[in-house]
């Protein structure tokens, strides 16, 4: 088993040698290893690929030259691993003939360094058989196969299966590939008397280019038909790669159709925030479409009397509420997750039905949201925190546009359209700065209760900045303002004032619009509530209990699915 990472590599070459070439798509949980031998903003791809190698018994490993970080990479794995085949291809930036050719010459090199390797010979026979397999005509992307599909393209750094497997799961249709390794590989023999390998060589370099290859012709090419095909596009780049950023920048206000961008660190604690996201862009999606999120409950539908219940699981606190078909609140609670998602949701579910006088059987629909809501074994359907808050804040507030939505762990900002659907939204990444668990970090260095921090901040009276949101940094720069006799009062202002900053650099991304609201626990801060009034210049709307905001939304949503 050789892995490969990049769509350049000669990969029929190495299967015509009898070897099993695999596309590298690790998902790892730590860079233990990596951080000791590469550089600490090394790709997280490239780190990934080190600790998937060492963890699995690859034969080895054959890499291209396509930035820097794959370069370390096969400097750390040759010196490390010399026992095993570490090959780097030189690929060019061009696809001429004389790119070809020189192309071809990296192919045989590297053929013949694997047959010194392993014993096995290159030959073209079996390389030509290969290639059979593959001829035909190239088309790119797949074939529409119906309109009430979600048509979705990839674009950007390596993504893995994963995403690809989440897409099909929410029924979307991938209708092209740009990342690193996509788009189909399809091939042509050459002609008689013409060279095989050096024709199967510029083949490969006349795909659809990634952003390393002088000429990106192909791919604006490619990237006008995606507009026409595609409903939509998730852009997905790695944590410290520069390179797609840039791309990305420039289509989000190129491209006339929306455009997601997902930033991983290929970890598996990730996957929670990129389900999230992935899930809200395709409700958007569906909605502008025409298309239902959810699906009606077998047996529910035209009932007179209709009671749902809208369950909101969050890393911090479960929120649930109980609604009739009239869309009036029957009955509303809140706790504090624990441990086990479920046990948790069980708990809520039990007090909320307590309080409306109702037995579990009467309940028609039970819909979840937030982070945990795919570990609710008892919920019916489940749709994203983020289309839950859009339609909860309009059913507090019909004028409601942007919404700023603070929980224990995260922040999301969410623009909605006049009518009401997610229009853009952006999200904090796995730093929990400027959310419930921050502040009950100052709190507790602050030697004050949580609900004593915001009421604290607002008797302040001198102006102190704290310049750090990252958690560690911030409570050194508190810890500072301590030992220089700073008021409590001042301390607690800065740090909501902090936060304001924040929140208000994520409301910036979505292009706010009047009304505000806000919107999770972090909303009965007073102090955070005025910090952010003030950067906004504009009033905030708060409900009577803001934590419930999602899990109303997720009831909404059940009504609708039953009325439908």
């Amino acid at each position: 088993m050789i892995g490969y990472v990049c769509k350049y590599t000669p990969v029929e070459v190495l299967r015509a040698m009898g070897a099993d070439p695999v596309l590298l798509e690790p998902s790892v949980t730590d860079f233990n290893l990596a951080d000791t031998l590469l550089h600490p903003n090394i790709c997280s791809y490239a780190k990934s690929v080190l600790e998937e190698f060492a963890g699995k018994n690859y034969e080895g490993v054959v890499l291209t030259s396509c930035c820097d970080s794959i370069r370390r990479l096969y400097d750390t794995l040759r010196a490390r691993y010399r026992q095993k085949f570490i090959w780097l291809l030189d690929v060019p930036r061009h696809d001429s003939e004389a790119a070809a050719q020189l192309n071809a010459g990296q192919i045989r090199r590297m053929a013949e360094a694997y047959a010194a390797f392993s014993g096995k010979t290159f030959s073209e026979d079996a390389l030509r058989e290969i290639l059979l397999c593959h001829a035909g005509d190239f088309r790119p992307g797949a074939e529409i196969s119906s309109t009430r599909n979600l048509r979705v393209a990839l674009m950007g750094n390596r993504c893995g299966s994963g995403l690809r497997n989440l897409l099909a799961d929410c029924g979307a249709q991938v209708v092209a590939d740009l990342t690193c390794a996509g788009e189909e590989r399809s091939f042509h023999l050459p002609g008689e008397g013409e060279d095989l390998l050096a024709g199967y060589a510029g083949q490969l370099l006349r795909q659809v280019p990634c952003l390393r290859m002088a000429d990106d012709t192909a791919r604006e090419e490619r990237i006008g038909l995606i507009t026409a095909q595609a409903d939509g596009v998730i852009y997905h780049t790695v944590k410290f790669c520069d390179i797609y950023s840039y791309e990305y920048a420039v289509l989000r206000d190129r491209l006339k159709i929306p455009v997601l961008k997902v930033e991983t660190d290929t970890t598996r604690q990730c996957e929670g925030q990129i389900r999230t996201r992935v899930e809200a862009f395709l409700e958007s999606l569906a909605a502008a479409k025409g298309l239902r999120p959810i699906r009606p409950a077998a047996g529910k539908r035209g009932e007179k009397h209709m009671t749902v219940v809208g369950i909101d699981s969050g890393s911090t606190s479960t929120n649930a509420v109980v609604m009739n078909e009239k869309k009036e609140i029957l009955a509303s609670g809140s706790i504090r997750t624990g441990a086990k998602t479920s046990a948790s949701a069980e708990k809520i579910l039990a007090d909320v039905l307590r309080q409306a006088g109702l037995p579990r059987e009467n309940v028609d629909l039970i819909v979840s949201t937030g982070y945990g809501r795919v570990s609710i074994p008892f919920a019916d359907r489940s749709v994203t925190e983020i289309s839950c808050h859009g339609k909860g804040a309009r059913y507090f507030d019909p004028q409601v546009r942007t919404i700023l939505d603070i929980g224990g762990q995260d922040s999301k900002a969410i623009r909605l359209s006049e009518a009401g659907e997610v229009e853009d939204f952006v999200m904090n990444d796995k730093c929990a700065a400027g959310t419930g668990r921050f502040l009950e970090a100052m709190a507790r260095t602050l030697e004050l209760e949580i609900s004593e921090l915001g009421p604290t901040a607002l008797k302040s009276t001198e102006a102190v900045e704290i310049s750090s949101m990252c958690t560690v940094f911030a409570e050194s720069e508190v810890i500072s303002l301590i030992a220089r006799n700073q008021e409590k009062a001042d301390i607690a202002n800065g740090v909501h004032r902090a936060i304001a900053g924040k929140a208000y650099s994520l409301l910036s991304r979505v292009g706010p619009e009047p009304e505000f609201m806000m919107t999770g626990g972090v909303a009965r801060n007073p102090g955070v509530v005025r910090a952010v009034e003030e950067k906004l210049g504009a009033k905030l709307f708060l409900c009577e209990d803001p934590e419930i905001v999602g899990a109303v939304g997720a009831a909404l949503y059940g009504l609708e699915s039953l009325e439908a």
